[in-house]
């Protein structure tokens, strides 16, 4: 699963940190859920067996609220499940440049939540892929262990000791986790910049 507060991070305006700092935002992989299968399950019937009725109601709701700040609509329709090819696909898109990777992870996102799209379908990728322009993601499913090595690569240099997401690194140094408020994120590119200085 790709992990909403990540999603809201690409869709919450940062104007406050782009006139102030050049930054870029590169995705690495990470797994809420390994051992999700591939053929995926239900979402609601995912999230109610992890959170419990009470809890997953709760999480709902807010999910919804949250989304319909943005002027989206909170789908909990389809699939969760395995995202490896997902994951390989980010990492293609990261080769042709981290704005071609962003457009897509901002895509999939949509589809995920927004669309009740199983992000483990590769028809589904594939239509992500095209609509932002990434090139090769035919011949990348073509291969299933094309791009694996490097995914999994990514997992053991980035993943160590990180148990949540979303989880930001900030020039190698600075370390997030958790959803933050715009202040957060602007009081650790201050520090990044001094340090750099």
């Amino acid at each position: 699963m790709i992990p909403v507060s990540e999603f809201l991070f690409t869709r919450v305006p940062t104007l406050c940190l782009s006139a102030c700092f050049a930054w870029k935002v590169r995705w690495h992989p990470f797994f809420l859920n390994p051992d999700a299968p591939k053929e995926g399950v239900r979402k609601s019937d995912f999230y109610k067996a992890k959170f419990g009725p009470v809890q997953y109601e709760r999480v709902i709701s807010r999910m919804a609220e949250i989304f319909r700040g943005l002027g989206l609509e909170y789908d909990m329709s389809g699939l969760t499940g395995d995202t490896m090819d997902s994951h390989r696909l980010i990492a293609l898109a990261g080769h042709q440049g981290y704005d071609k990777q962003n457009a897509l992870v901002g895509e999939l996102f949509l589809n995920y939540f927004c669309e009740g799209k199983y992000i483990g379908d590769k028809q589904v990728l594939l239509d992500a892929a095209r609509k932002v322009g990434i090139e090769g993601a035919e011949e990348l499913f073509q291969d299933p262990t094309k791009g694996v090595d490097e995914v999994q690569e990514e997992l053991k240099k980035y993943s160590s000791g990180i148990s949540g997401v979303p989880h930001f690194v900030i020039n190698d140094k600075y370390q997030l986790s958790g959803g933050q408020p715009p202040n957060v994120f602007m009081r650790a590119f201050e520090m990044a910049a001094k340090d750099g200085a």
